[in-house]
């Protein structure tokens, strides 16, 4: 029995709207995206709580201005990274917030960008005061501007080009609830990245669900053996609560397990998609798995040579389709593609290129005018009755 067994239907509904607006939105607040919904986590705060504590091992803490959920972090995946956010951007947003910890709660950019470059110095860390480091720079001070933490009272973070004074506003309650790893533990960046990826109190049960949920695709084959066997013993228990609990529904093959989101909450990354990255992503994987076997291997050993002219037979077929910033740069359209593919936990680099999961079959597009689709049945032919109540009748 879970903790939605002993809430009305009403109430359950509830719990676990807000308990998907978190795991979408760990640091959720009241002047923020589903702001809204704060005064409903606050009234359920004590059966969310639980929720998260027994299900993922994750703790929530949740006041009348925000809520903030502690995910586990994602190890040396680094699939699970804010979109826009490069390794350079992340490098100066923890400077940032080393900073930040000892600034007060106002300051001037210039005063600020000044002691983040004394930071890196101190750190070791290379950081010229060029246009590429600006941007790395800007786009760590806009990811603490769209979480609450940083305000722009007056100007803006925003220094692309030429440097411009602003002064700014640090919100150091939230401050204070950024960083989940145990940086007084670690012993080194890479201690502190292990020492966060640590598995809940169950251990195997709550680092498998923990994937099943932060994850579009859990393979088999990338599990320790232990979890692996887990995930096969429980398979269809934990499609009924992830479904009941979370929202959200699995899909069991014989290369893992696929847990989808219906209604797209959780979805930060959408495959199939619109773009011009992910729609050509999925008409090449025809050709990138179709080598078919009756026990297909886990996955599909592809020269990037051959993803790249996949790519190139699609724009060369249908040149008014895709959008010219690709077309125009093959190169980049494959580095785009592949890594889309990557992210979604498809494909993994290897020494002969990248090795394609045999899971990609189920993505496999069918054309709209499939022969078998449009088949017309034959037609039937009437059958006439030989007689009729008006022939009795006419009879008589």
């Amino acid at each position: 029995m879970n903790q939605l067994d002993e809430l009305s239907d009403i109430d359950a509904a509830n719990v676990v709207r807000c308990a998907r607006t978190l795991l979408r939105r760990p640091l959720l607040r009241t002047d923020g995206p589903d702001g809204e919904l704060l005064t409903l986590v606050y009234r359920h705060r004590a059966v969310l709580q639980d929720l998260f504590a027994g299900l993922l091992g994750y703790r929530l803490v949740v006041e009348r201005r925000f809520a903030r959920l502690y995910k586990s972090g994602p190890g040396n995946d680094d699939t699970r990274g804010v979109l826009g956010l490069s390794p350079r951007a992340y490098a100066y947003l923890a400077l940032t917030l080393a900073v930040l910890t000892g600034t007060g709660r106002q300051t001037l950019l210039s005063r600020l960008v000044a002691d983040i470059r004394a930071a890196a110095t101190e750190a070791g860390i290379d950081a010229p005061d060029d246009i590429t480091e600006r941007r790395a720079l800007t786009a760590a001070l806009r990811h603490l501007v769209s979480l609450g933490v940083v305000h722009e009272t007056e100007g803006t973070v925003v220094q692309d080009t030429v440097p411009q004074e602003a002064l700014i506003t640090i919100d150091t309650d939230l401050l204070g609830q950024l960083v989940t790893g145990p940086v007084g533990e670690a012993e080194s960046p890479e201690h502190l990245v292990r020492l966060a990826a640590r598995p809940g109190p169950r251990g195997v049960e709550h680092a498998v669900r923990r994937k099943l949920v932060e994850t579009p695709l859990v393979l088999y084959a990338d599990l320790p053996d232990d979890q692996s066997e887990w995930l096969r013993r429980n398979q269809r228990k934990e499609t009924a609560l992830l479904e009941q609990c979370f929202g959200l529904y699995t899909e069991c093959r014989v290369e893992g397990v696929l847990t989808s989101d219906p209604e797209d909450v959780l979805t930060d990354l959408y495959f199939p998609g619109t773009s011009t990255v992910a729609r050509i992503a999925l008409l090449a994987l025809p050709e990138l798995v179709e080598h078919e076997h009756e026990d297909a291997p886990a996955r599909h050993v592809v020269a990037r040579q051959r993803i790249r002219e996949a790519c190139a037979v699609l724009v060369e077929d249908y040149p008014a389709a895709w959008s010219k910033q690709f077309t125009d740069d093959l190169d980049r359209l494959t580095d785009e593609v592949t890594e889309l593919l990557r992210r979604m936990g498809l494909a993994v680099p290897c020494d002969d290129g990248w090795s394609i999961s045999a899971a990609a079959h189920r993505w496999i597009p069918v054309p709209d005018g499939d022969p078998e689709r449009e088949a017309v049945p034959e037609p039937v032919a009437e059958v006439v009755p030989s007689w009729s109540l008006f022939d009795e009748e006419n009879a008589s």
